[in-house]
């Protein structure tokens, strides 16, 4: 485990992701031991009865589909590493998901222009949401941008995404007229000092958290009385909802939302598909 943590630095693994995979793995390890299985017993099988008692204990798809994920990360390591053969995990059966939640294209705007922009906080939220819609961002990623993130001239924003990999993603013009009209009139009220490099501050003119971002699209989603708790993830994928319905390929898509694999964009043509389904089922006669 040591020599995975190892592993996850030198990938650039987020601290937060390092520590979640340790936990993931440390139960695995407590539940060979107390079944008496030394390690080089975990095989195939073995792994599959671990995932059929995380769901008999109530572990939900997600939390399951997450451990299996670090625990086949585990073993694709100690392969590349020499200190195993094969990786058991490898035809794991990822569990059924549910589709990420999404918002309508016309809630997301009833959500944006739902915020006002009279003061500094205002105009700095307008930013915020803004940019979680237009580029995709996570909310980690929103927090880490810095001044120098914006190219206004080629309408794009750099972006520092998982494992420290950087990507250049397109924003429209709403996104940077309101950021132009934050820098201009918002933030300069905001900063505490001038070194301050990140884009976004709080109101004691630090950068933000990303608890501070999800606690405030919190209060503006209550305001717009969207239904349901909203957070930055539900506005990236209705980006990556809606980006197909306008005819976005999945390879521009997995690009804008710095997929490492084709795979995880893939989700977004299921809820695609399913919304066509729908459509055919209430509307075709002989549906």
């Amino acid at each position: 485990m040591r020599s995975f943590d190892r592993e996850l630095q030198r990938r650039g693994a987020a601290e937060r992701t390092r520590r979640a995979y340790g936990v993931d793995l440390a139960q695995l390890a407590l539940w060979c031991s107390a079944n008496e299985l030394e390690p080089d017993a975990v095989d195939y099988p073995v792994l599959r009865r671990y995932a059929a008692q995380l769901a008999g204990r109530g572990a939900g798809p997600r939390t399951v589909a997450r451990k299996l994920a670090a625990i086949s990360s585990f073993y694709k390591s100690m392969v590349e590493l020499g200190e195993m053969r094969a990786n058991p995990a490898d035809l794991l059966p990822a569990p059924k998901q549910r589709l990420p939640r999404t918002l309508k294209a016309e809630d997301v705007a009833a959500l944006l222009n739902r915020i006002p922009t009279t003061t500094p906080l205002e105009m700095r939220d307008r930013v915020l949401f803004e940019l979680a819609y237009a580029c995709g961002l996570r909310a980690e990623e929103l927090v880490d941008l810095d001044l120098e993130s914006i190219d206004f001239d080629a309408e794009t924003v750099r972006v520092k995404g998982k494992g420290g990999k950087t990507r250049i993603v397109s924003a429209g013009e709403p996104a940077l007229r309101s950021v132009t009209r934050y820098l201009e009139r918002a933030r300069p009220a905001l900063a505490s000092t001038d070194d301050e490099r990140a884009l976004l501050l709080s109101k004691s003119g630090r950068r933000l958290s990303t608890s501070d971002v999800r606690r405030r699209l919190k209060v503006w989603a209550r305001h717009a009385s969207q239904q349901g708790a909203v957070h930055p993830h539900p506005m990236r994928h209705s980006l990556a909802t809606h980006l197909p319905e306008g005819g976005a390929d999945l390879r521009a898509i997995q690009e804008l939302l710095g997929h490492s694999s084709g795979s995880t964009t893939q989700v977004y043509t299921r809820i695609e598909s399913a919304r066509l389904r729908a459509a055919y089922a209430r509307s075709h006669p002989r549906a």
